[in-house]
């Protein structure tokens, strides 16, 4: 249409393949801003939850390390999108400093821009309000609840070591999701 910019005018450096980073506790809004960043430059969200669910309805006993097998099983995927061309926002706690250099050696391997997004509730009322209300419809995976959270925060690393040197941008969920995913966008054009 006349007038209006090309896609990559509009989005700057958002043309540029690139590996987008969500992490952050259960219920804080990652795979919200995820999805909808996702829908707005056009990019593969994998998300871990539906394959660690999908790991467990295979029969894979829960007692067996599911969750890394679903990281792995992300990785492997993000790897064939990003190999192709196209962005990969993966959506997952990333609490640990083996899962977030797991990402930046990905991106390293596929030769992408790396982008961390952290996304943080500092209300703990809100947090434990959006953790009640949300249903994931994963069968075989139970939702969060409140000690979970509280388990995955005595969990989650501090961003030190080579992961603090991680292109990295803190969204704290209490701000609109509008201001959120705008700003995610911006971070992801710089």
């Amino acid at each position: 249409m006349p007038g209006e910019q090309p896609l990559d005018r509009q989005f700057g450096e958002l043309s540029i393949t690139q590996l987008v980073v969500m992490a952050g506790l259960p219920g804080a809004g990652k795979s919200t801003i995820a999805e909808i960043v996702g829908a707005r430059l056009g990019a593969t969200v994998v998300s871990v939850d539906p394959i660690e669910s999908a790991i467990l309805r295979a029969g894979i006993d829960a007692d067996e390390p599911t969750g890394l097998a679903a990281y792995l099983v992300a990785e492997e995927i993000a790897e064939k999108e990003l190999s192709s061309g196209r962005t990969v926002i993966v959506d997952a706690v990333n609490a640990g400093e083996a899962a977030r250099l797991q990402w930046r050696d990905l991106a390293v391997r596929t030769d992408v821009r790396l982008r961390v997004v952290e996304v943080v509730c500092s209300d703990e009322e809100l947090h434990r309000s959006r953790l009640a209300k949300r249903e994931r419809n994963l069968p075989h995976l139970e939702e969060t609840t409140w000690r979970a959270v509280e388990q995955s925060l005595e969990g989650y690393a501090a961003w030190t070591g080579p992961s603090s040197a991680l292109p990295r941008v803190t969204i704290d969920s209490i701000e609109s999701l509008g201001a959120n995913v705008d700003a995610t966008l911006a971070f992801l054009a710089s």
